[in-house]
């Protein structure tokens, strides 16, 4: 379906950021704005950004 765009270390600091945002909602602050986090956590999991698509990038190794 989608092209895979995001690499190894990117796709980890993406699941990262994704949960403390998300993580956020339930301790801290609690703010609504923790859900922001679902963006980073899924682009992450499933591989692929439609931001670098757009853009032209790729964070992925070369075969």
């Amino acid at each position: 379906m989608f092209k895979s765009n995001v690499g190894g270390i990117d796709r980890i600091l993406r699941i990262i950021a994704g949960l403390v945002l998300i993580a956020l909602v339930f301790v801290g602050p609690k703010t609504a704005w923790g859900w922001i986090g679902l963006v980073p956590l899924l682009t992450g999991l499933l591989r692929t950004c439609p931001l670098y698509s757009l853009i032209g990038l790729n964070s992925c190794p070369r075969k």
